[in-house]
């Protein structure tokens, strides 16, 4: 058996771009994934704090020191531009396994200086 559980987490982010034209994902600066884990092309889910809205997508790589939180695609009738959002990444783990503790990234209010929570 196989078990889910939060593997990283970027907590209020800035959404600094909404790209309805793109074909679809999340446009993330290449800092928040090496700080966060989570890579180019993995799914994740995100949930606008403002509007309670909840989608999956996947993550693009966006240009290091940016800021760039992008949602690209029909996802981005669901954001406005400076709304908060939580991007949640999970991962799957064997039922015998520990589950890993979680990374979770404050943001701040560009994106450009997030810190690493002890969780």
């Amino acid at each position: 058996m196989y078990r889910c559980f939060l593997g990283a987490k970027l907590h209020r982010v800035v959404i600094t771009e909404a790209d309805l034209d793109y074909v679809g994902s999340i446009t993330l600066d290449v800092d928040l994934l090496d700080m966060s884990g989570i890579m180019p092309g993995e799914r994740v889910l995100v949930a606008d704090l403002d509007s309670g809205k909840r989608f999956e997508t996947y993550v693009l790589e966006g240009a290091r020191g940016s800021g760039t939180v992008c949602i690209n695609g029909a996802a981005a009738r669901l954001v406005h531009i400076g709304d908060r959002a939580i991007v949640l990444q999970f991962v799957w783990v064997a039922g015998d396994e520990t589950p890993p503790r979680p990374r979770v990234i404050v943001a701040d209010d560009r994106n450009l200086n997030p810190s690493l929570l002890d969780t």
